[in-house]
């Protein structure tokens, strides 16, 4: 990457800046369009090795964003998104090394057909081009997008959050010791070097036609603001507004492990629990053990009258909370009648995002799987199995509730579009 352009005064020209970022980027997609799987393979198998050889400069550096953040007063479910430790960092190295070792999908022909006239026609896939990445807090998030941009022939331009700007600055070196490596070009993933926040303005706006699509990967403002000013196509989610539904057959051991999950494994992840829905037929079982379950684990449990009387510790729900993604070990809690009373709320109050049932019942479960209309649906698992690494996707760039291209999570195969090759004999139209 060439050096930071200057103003007339001295000061970093942001938008020259910029501009020379995104023709790198789209110089480098050129290049990786043609590249082998071998030496992207060799590229991410050096990335990952870099990356474990250097551990303990991005914890290092990781402290110092952590330190800035607590400071700052950032809550602690924030700090726990930009925290790294000794297995985040292996698991980043892993997740390279699934993402290697998945199949290109590159130059895959997904379908042929020959017409009347002799015409053979194929449909192949191919690289998107140049992917941006606007992403806060998580660092990990720089790993696996600049390793999953490589795999699919896609150059990528990252812009992390400020919060995160040394670990990610530490972690991207290292993709580019992985690329050096391979022969392959630096500005295949490319850092945005600066915090200043214009910069963002300027990839939504598309790099004078450099960036194909953009990924955001962060709070509801920064997807929303992506959204409305976006020149490019977006590949989002607003929000995870995810619910858990406890049906009537369920397993009382099972709801209690999966309930506990969904919401207090992580909580502060898109794929965590907001919402428990629990049978009224099944209230006189499985409510009181799950709500004092989640209160006892340091869950704050909202609800009405009915879910109050359970314990006194549970606050009182509003409106707003059934549409809240809290991103904290915070749960509304609801009794409805039955599936359909579930799906109702779902539909109503539900983000598209990630949705679970738990029962024994496989009737209830299929009607629960075909009638929610969310990216990712599950039956007696937690949802916080929405993550393109437990797909086997190797890492996820991102998870996206639309309906056109990619939906669910965003890996390899996702960051590839597809054309039409066509072979003639001369043929011509009458």
């Amino acid at each position: 990457m060439s050096a930071p352009l200057k103003a007339l005064d001295g000061t970093p020209d942001l938008t020259a800046l910029m501009t020379d970022l995104g023709a790198g980027a789209r110089r480098a997609a050129r290049e990786l369009a043609l590249a082998s799987s071998e030496r992207k393979d060799a590229a991410l198998s050096a990335m990952a090795t870099a990356i474990r050889a250097n551990a303990k400069a991005i914890l290092s550096a990781n402290a110092e964003d952590v330190t800035e953040a607590k400071a700052g007063g950032m809550s602690s479910a924030f700090v726990d998104r930009l925290a790294l430790n000794d297995a985040r960092i292996n698991a980043m190295a892993d997740g390279i090394d699934v993402v290697r070792a998945i199949k290109d999908p590159v130059g895959i022909v997904t379908e042929s057909w020959t017409r009347p006239n002799g015409m053979t026609i194929e449909r192949v896939r191919v690289p998107l081009g140049v992917v941006g990445v606007i992403f806060e807090s998580r660092p990990n998030v720089a790993a696996d997008a600049g390793a999953l941009c490589l795999k699919s022939g896609n150059a990528v331009i990252l812009r992390g959050g400020s919060d995160s700007f040394r670990s990610c600055r530490a972690i991207h070196q290292c993709l580019i010791e992985g690329l050096r490596t391979a022969g392959l070009p630096e500005e295949s993933i490319t850092l945005v070097p600066t915090r200043d926040r214009a910069a963002v303005g300027l990839m939504l706006g598309g790099l004078n036609g450099a960036i194909d699509v953009i990924v955001p990967r962060g709070g509801k403002n920064l997807v929303a603001r992506v959204q409305d000013e976006a020149r490019v196509p977006v590949f989002a989610h607003l929000e995870g507004v995810n619910h858990v539904y406890v049906d009537k057959a369920a397993s009382l051991d099972m709801a209690k492990t999966i309930v506990l999950n969904a919401k207090m494994r992580r909580p502060g992840v898109c794929g965590a629990a907001e919402t428990l829905l629990i049978d009224r037929a099944a209230a006189e079982t499985q409510l009181r053990p799950l709500v004092t379950m989640l209160l006892d684990a340091g869950c704050e449990v909202r609800g009405g009258g009915d879910i109050q009387r359970v314990d006194a510790r549970v606050k009182p729900v509003t409106d707003e909370d059934w549409a809240t993604e809290y991103e904290d070990a915070i749960i509304s809690a609801k009794l409805v009648n039955g599936v359909d009373d579930a799906l109702a709320h779902i539909a109503r109050y539900g983000s598209h995002h990630t949705d679970a049932i738990v029962t024994e019942d496989a009737a209830i479960a299929e009607k629960f799987l075909n009638e929610v209309d969310s990216a990712i649906v599950l039956h007696n698992a937690s949802t916080q199995f929405a993550d393109g690494g437990e797909f086997g996707f190797g890492a996820e760039i991102g998870i996206a509730t639309g309906k056109f291209h990619a939906r669910g999570p965003v890996g390899a195969e996702q960051l590839t579009s597809f054309k039409y090759r066509v072979r003639g004999t001369g043929q011509t139209r009458p």
